[in-house]
C-alpha cells in the first residue's frame, strides 16, 4: 500500500506489545498509533484513533477480545480486526469471525505471515483458515431454518437480517451481504426491535442467540 497502515495493538501482555511495536517500527509501511491492554481500552482507543487494522488478543481481563471486536465493528465497520491467538482454537476464532473479525494470526507466526495478513485486511479482504470457512458456511446455511421456527412473526427478510445481526454484523455489512441499502437495513432492524419487543441491538442479538442463532 502507498500509505502507512495505521495499527492498534490490543493485548494485555506488555512484552508481546513491545515486540510487535518494534517489528512495525522497522517496516516502512506500518505504524503503531495506539496500544490497549484490555478490551474496554481497545474499544475506546479504536473510536478515538480510527486505525486501519487492530491486532486483537482474544483473552484479556474484563471485556474479552471477541466482545471488543463486536463493539468496534458495530460502530466502525471500516476498521479491520485481526484476532491474535496463542492456539488455533477453532471455537474462539469462529466466535471472533461472527463478531466481525476479518482474519487471525497465531502469536508464533513469522514476520512475513503477520505482515501479509495485515496488508490483506487493510485492503478490505478477509483471511482465515479452511476449518473456520467451513464452519461459517455450515452456520449460515443451518441458521435460516431455525430462525423461521423461532420467530414466526418476522418476515423472511427480517429473519435474514436478524440472522446476520446474530453473527455480529454491522448494518453496513448486512447491507452488503443482502445487496440492499443501509437505510433499508435500518428499517428492518427497527421492525425487528418492535416485533421482538426489545429496546436495542444488544437485546435483539441476545434473543436471537437464545433461540439458537449465532451459536
Amino acid at each position: 500500500m502507498n500509505e502507512q497502515i495505521q495499527i492498534l495493538i490490543a493485548d494485555d501482555h506488555t512484552l508481546f506489545r513491545d515486540g510487535l511495536r518494534a517489528l512495525f517500527a522497522s517496516l516502512p509501511d506500518t505504524a503503531v498509533i495506539a496500544e490497549a491492554s484490555s478490551g474496554t481500552e481497545a474499544v475506546t482507543l479504536a473510536e478515538e484513533h480510527q486505525p486501519d487494522v487492530i491486532l486483537m488478543d482474544i483473552q484479556m481481563p474484563g471485556m474479552n477480545g471477541i466482545e471488543a471486536t463486536r463493539r468496534i465493528v458495530e460502530t466502525s465497520p471500516h476498521i479491520g480486526v485481526i484476532v491474535v491467538t496463542m492456539f488455533e482454537d477453532d471455537d474462539s476464532v469462529f466466535a471472533a469471525m461472527r463478531a466481525g473479525a476479518r482474519g487471525y494470526v497465531l502469536k508464533g507466526s513469522d514476520q512475513d505471515e503477520m505482515l501479509r495478513t495485515i496488508q490483506a485486511v487493510a485492503r478490505g479482504e478477509a483471511l482465515f483458515g479452511p476449518n473456520i470457512a467451513a464452519r461459517l458456511a455450515t452456520f449460515f446455511n443451518s441458521s435460516r431454518s431455525s430462525s423461521i421456527e423461532a420467530f414466526p412473526e418476522l418476515t423472511d427478510r427480517e429473519r435474514e437480517v436478524l440472522q446476520l445481526l446474530a453473527q455480529g454484523m454491522t448494518n453496513q455489512q448486512i447491507a452488503q451481504s443482502l445487496y440492499i441499502s443501509v437505510k433499508t437495513v435500518r428499517n428492518h432492524v427497527s421492525n425487528i426491535f418492535s416485533k421482538l419487543q426489545v429496546a436495542d441491538r444488544v437485546q435483539a442479538i441476545i434473543r436471537a442467540r437464545d433461540a439458537g442463532l449465532g451459536q
